[in-house]
């Protein structure tokens, strides 16, 4: 399958490796390889993902408290945020209305 990651989800990343990179210095690259690998895996395994807001699916990072939404349109996965899990419901639903 083709992958597209909006640019949306692009500053989710941004915003992502800064808070960790704040956190300790190299933790904010680590941060971006984990997640650059859980995108890399919607090649194979997307779809599969329960819904989860409207047309959204879900699938979540392995190593970071992260959620990738995306949908699939035929041959492609499209990224449209990666979100922290830990931001309160109600963000995270007013974030995904706009993805």
């Amino acid at each position: 399958m083709r992958l597209q990651v909006l640019d949306a989800a692009r500053d989710d990343l941004i915003a992502g490796f800064d808070f960790y990179e704040a956190q300790e210095q190299g933790v904010g690259d680590h941060f971006l390889a984990c997640l650059y690998s859980d995108v890399e895996s919607l090649r194979i395994f997307g779809g599969i993902h329960r819904r989860v807001y409207k047309n959204l699916q879900r699938s979540l990072s392995k190593r970071f408290p992260f959620a990738i939404y995306y949908t699939v349109d035929n041959d492609a996965v499209i990224v449209r945020a990666i979100l922290d899990c830990r931001r309160h419901p109600s963000w995270i639903r007013s974030r995904l209305r706009n993805a």
